[in-house]
């Protein structure tokens, strides 16, 4: 199996405000008060590849660079030192419903959204009936997005993105849109995008859920990878972390 994700020796800095605000002089005398976001690097010395067919998890405390590796993933940041390589199209599930008009229906969301995915109308069009289905809102798909609930906007979204044609999935903590049976079917989509030749790259704090997905992953911590290996080894180093 190729490699679809190739990371290598990949740096990425904080962009940091230095000024001092109001708020330090008062509470702190002039000083800013020192957290995991004060580093100078976001990521550090990042190296790993995923292959065709692979589903990668990402686990790590807050803050220590997971949700900068996956925009990094999906291009809309560039590395400072290294070099990243995708193979294929790229699909993102970072935040459900993102792009949607609340004055448009569902029927015409899926259109506006496919097309900023890269795809054509005629794909849409052909693949919206499936959409609507997956996403089990048939009888609002008419209806204006601003009368949905935060749920069925999530569950549209996800349906849309896991339809396109993509080979390369990114996914951060989105699995838990509607019911325990909706994301039940949700998993078992991925799991057979995967067997089709899929790829995944999967962030999550939901351990069940990483373990039912992804075969191998990493920890990060501070911005380096603390632990690397099958998925059942690295959850285990994370949730022995004293952080």
């Amino acid at each position: 199996m190729k490699n679809k994700i190739e990371c290598q020796d990949v740096w990425k800095k904080y962009n940091k405000n230095n000024a001092l605000g109001i708020k330090e002089f008062i509470l702190h005398g002039g000083k800013k008060n020192k957290n995991r976001f004060d580093r100078e690097w976001a990521l550090s010395d990042i190296s790993f590849s995923v292959k065709e067919g692979q589903a990668f998890g990402i686990v790590g405390p807050n803050g220590t660079g997971k949700s900068t590796l996956l925009s990094l993933l999906l291009g809309t940041i560039t590395a400072d030192k290294g070099y990243i390589r995708t193979d294929g199209r790229v699909a993102s599930l970072l935040e459900l419903g993102a792009g949607f008009h609340g004055d448009l229906t569902g029927r015409q969301n899926i259109l506006l959204h496919g097309v900023i995915l890269g795809m054509t109308k005629e794909e849409i069009r052909s693949l919206t009936p499936d959409i609507i289905e997956f996403s089990e809102i048939q009888s609002a798909i008419d209806e204006p997005i601003r009368s949905y609930s935060s749920g069925m906007v999530a569950r549209l979204g996800f349906s849309i993105i896991i339809h396109a044609a993509s080979e390369i999935l990114l996914i951060d903590e989105v699995l838990a849109v509607g019911d325990a049976k909706f994301q039940k079917k949700c998993i078992l989509h991925l799991n057979k995008f995967k067997k089709d030749g899929g790829t995944i790259v999967v962030v999550s704090h939901d351990m069940p859920e990483l373990a039912s997905i992804c075969d191998i992953g990493f920890c990060l911590n501070m911005g380096k990878i603390a632990k690397f290996g099958p998925i059942d080894e690295v959850i285990e180093y994370y949730q022995t972390l004293d952080y």
